[in-house]
């Protein structure tokens, strides 16, 4: 049986400025057969991720607290709690939190999130 907690995952940035925790993912996990990683990420009020877009992985948003705005390939909406945004590959995104509680997601990367399949846009 495999449970992770995230009060016990560590807490980083990532190069889009989000903060996450990596709650599952197989290359950690060698007994996870999962094609997909989910992280744990928000955005403090007034913070906004940095666009960028993955090349090959798809993203699955899960909006659990919080309002922003969320633009993919130039379009933008508001989200918030309950509400699910499906990013396709290869489409640049970015993140803002527009409220003034923390922006609270869950990222699911399918397949599996990986370093080089990221391409941060300056």
């Amino acid at each position: 049986m495999l449970i992770r907690d995230i009060r016990t995952t560590p807490l980083f940035t990532a190069g889009d400025r989000t903060h996450l925790r990596e709650i599952l993912h197989p290359k950690n996990e060698p007994e996870c057969m999962n094609r997909c990683s989910i992280s744990h990420a928000y955005l403090t009020s007034g913070e906004a991720s940095l666009p960028h877009r993955l090349k090959i992985s798809s993203e699955t948003y899960y909006v659990l607290s919080g309002e922003g705005v969320m633009h993919i390939n130039g379009e933008s909406a508001q989200i918030s709690a309950g509400q699910v945004v499906y990013i396709p590959p290869g489409a640049v995104q970015s993140l803002e939190n527009t409220g003034e509680d923390d922006l609270v997601i869950l990222a699911v990367v399918d397949p599996a999130w990986d370093v080089e399949d990221e391409e941060v846009m300056m």
